[in-house]
C-alpha cells in the first residue's frame, strides 16, 4: 500500500482520500473552560478595573505629557483605542463560554435536585403506605378502652354468675375453676 507522504500513515485505496484540510492544533476544553472562566472571574473583580484604570491613566499620560519624540500613542489614542477593542473583543466570547459553563453546571446541579426531590417524594409516599398500613392493623388490635370494657362486662358476668349461684340453693360455684359448660348449671350427675 502506498504511503501518505504527510501522515505517515498507510493510505487505502479502497477508501476516498481525506480532503486536503487545515489541522489546527487541538486543545482540552475543559481546560480551556477552565482558563476562560478564571480570565473572566478576574475581568470581573475590582483589582482588574483599578489595574486597567492605572494602565490607561498612565497611557493616557505618557502620551500627553512625555516629550513629542517618546510619544508612541498621540492625542486621538488611536493604538489604545485599538488594543482597548482587542481586549473587548477577546473579553467577552470568553465570558460567554464562562456563562454557558456556568449555565450547563446549573442545569446538572437542576437535574441532581429532580433526582433527589424525586426520591424523597417516592420514599414519602412509601412510608405514607407503611404508616396507612400500621394505622390499618392497629384498627384491628384491641386498644385499652376496648379492654377495659371487656374486662368490666367479664366482671359484670362474674357477679351475676356468683348472685345466681348464691340463690340457687345456698351452693356456691365459682366460675373462673369450673369448666365453661358446667358454668350454666349443665354440670353432669355423679
Amino acid at each position: 500500500m502506498p504511503e501518505s507522504r504527510s501522515t505517515g500513515r498507510t493510505r487505502r485505496l479502497d477508501q476516498p482520500r481525506d480532503p486536503a484540510r487545515v489541522r489546527l492544533p487541538r486543545f482540552d476544553p475543559e481546560s480551556f473552560g477552565q482558563w476562560s472562566e478564571g480570565i473572566a472571574r478576574y475581568m470581573g473583580t475590582a483589582k482588574f478595573l483599578v489595574y486597567m484604570t492605572v494602565v490607561i491613566l498612565l497611557w493616557v499620560g505618557w502620551n500627553t505629557f512625555a516629550p513629542a519624540d517618546l510619544r508612541f500613542d498621540p492625542y486621538t489614542f488611536t493604538f489604545l483605542t485599538l488594543m482597548l477593542s482587542l481586549q473587548a473583543s477577546y473579553a467577552a466570547p470568553l465570558i460567554l463560554l464562562a456563562q454557558n459553563r456556568q449555565t450547563d453546571r446549573d442545569r446538572l446541579g437542576l437535574e441532581e435536585d429532580r433526582r433527589r426531590a424525586a426520591m424523597q417524594k417516592a420514599d414519602t409516599e412509601y412510608l405514607a403506605r407503611e404508616i396507612a398500613a400500621l394505622r390499618i392493623a392497629l384498627g384491628e388490635v384491641a386498644t385499652r378502652d376496648f379492654l377495659r370494657s371487656e374486662l368490666a362486662r367479664l366482671a359484670d358476668e362474674l357477679n351475676e354468675a356468683q348472685r345466681r349461684s348464691s340463690r340457687s340453693g345456698g351452693r356456691t360455684r365459682h366460675a373462673l375453676h369450673e369448666p365453661l359448660d358446667e358454668v350454666d348449671g349443665d354440670r353432669p350427675q355423679t
